[in-house]
């Protein structure tokens, strides 16, 4: 049995990390694309023979057609009430990341969604790279021993802006660099670590023409008493490691972004026969303590596990794959991190 699935927009969330991943779940179909793009209209039609494309969210809830599922891949404003929508008309539904602007939208969401009974879930797909889920066994198998810092970056150069939404939107608009990539990194440091009791910021706006935050360091100190370094900069000459993660017993720090995205890109899905995810030995990490260090077998990259949850939860009443207040946590601690860059002091979230 496959369910109806409607994405609503078909940018790069909605074309490249969203719709392959449906389309390669034997459960699920891409029923649906709305988009008011002519050229991605097409795109969604070449990529998906059959699809109904229609050209905005009214048209979708006025005639939803046997939708199971409604997935939310437009810019970060319209997040809250799309969803609100899908759940108003009794679509289950799954959020991009950042789940919502703020957190009082974010918690209206899922009190609706509780209250109806119907899934709702937030794509933090980068649970599922190879490097965390590396990470992730190390910590629990105990190999690092007892974690005190966790170093997570997600750096690019890019010197010339692209002057999207992202790069000119403000605040309503949940614009900028902490907005895009800390939902990330806030939420692999919460998987890894636990509850945060600090938060302490630093943002900038580097480069000619961004009106808003290109460059961000986040500090956070968890009630576990590890403490958590995350860096997003669109102005990084020289990249750090993805990874650094120190133990009393060893670290281990891995270089370089997980394939899936990569891959995603080139237009290749996780069904098509070839192995998913996986990474070369010449670009696994490294684990021990000085001066040794051995290299570490890299897991397999997994954003198929996402969809697969999806679902599970839909056809079998399953657990969401991700819970929408991990999502909302995460919220708060982005909204302290933003009074924190204000005030230059840390705060509570």
């Amino acid at each position: 049995m496959s369910l109806d699935v409607a994405i609503i927009g078909y940018g790069l969330a909605g074309s490249v990390f969203h719709a392959p991943l449906i389309a390669a779940d034997p459960h699920l179909r891409v029923a649906t694309v709305v988009t008011g793009s002519a050229e991605r209209a097409e795109q969604a039609r070449r990529e998906h023979p059959g699809v109904r494309v229609l050209p905005d969210p009214g048209a979708l809830f006025a005639d939803p057609a046997g939708t199971a599922l409604v997935v939310v891949a437009s810019p970060n404003r319209t997040h809250a009430p799309l969803a609100e929508r899908a759940l108003e008309a009794g679509i289950p539904v799954v959020v991009d990341k950042p789940f919502t602007v703020t957190v009082a939208e974010a918690e209206r969401l899922i009190t609706r969604a509780e209250a109806s009974g119907l899934l709702l879930t937030v794509f933090q797909n980068r649970r599922w790279d190879g490097d965390f889920r590396t990470a992730r066994r190390l910590v629990d198998e105990g190999v690092l021993g007892r974690v005190h810092r966790f170093e997570s970056r997600f750096e690019r150069w890019r010197p010339a802006p692209k002057g999207g939404w992202r790069e000119v939107g403000g605040p309503a608009d949940a614009a900028g660099i902490l907005y895009d990539l800390g939902p990330h990194l806030v939420d692999q440091a919460l998987v890894l670590n636990g509850p945060v009791t600090t938060v302490y910021c630093e943002l900038d706006r580097l480069r000619p023409g961004v009106s808003t935050d290109d460059d961000a360091f986040v500090a956070l100190h968890h009630a576990s008493g590890a403490r958590s370094h995350l860096w997003a900069s669109a102005l990084a000459p020289r990249l750090g490691p993805r990874f650094r993660i120190l133990g009393d017993r060893a670290g281990y720090e891995v270089d370089g972004l997980d394939p899936q995205e990569a891959a995603l890109r080139d237009g290749r899905r996780p069904d098509d026969g070839k192995p998913w995810g996986t990474v070369d030995s010449a670009h696994w990490g490294t684990v021990g303590a000085e001066p040794d260090a051995e290299p570490v077998p890299t897991l397999p990259g997994d954003y198929p596990a996402f969809y697969a949850g999806v679902a599970a939860a839909l056809l079998d009443g399953g657990p969401a794959p991700v819970d929408p207040r991990d999502a909302v946590t995460g919220l708060r601690i982005l909204e302290a991190a933003r009074r924190s860059a204000e005030t230059g002091a840390a705060v509570r979230p």
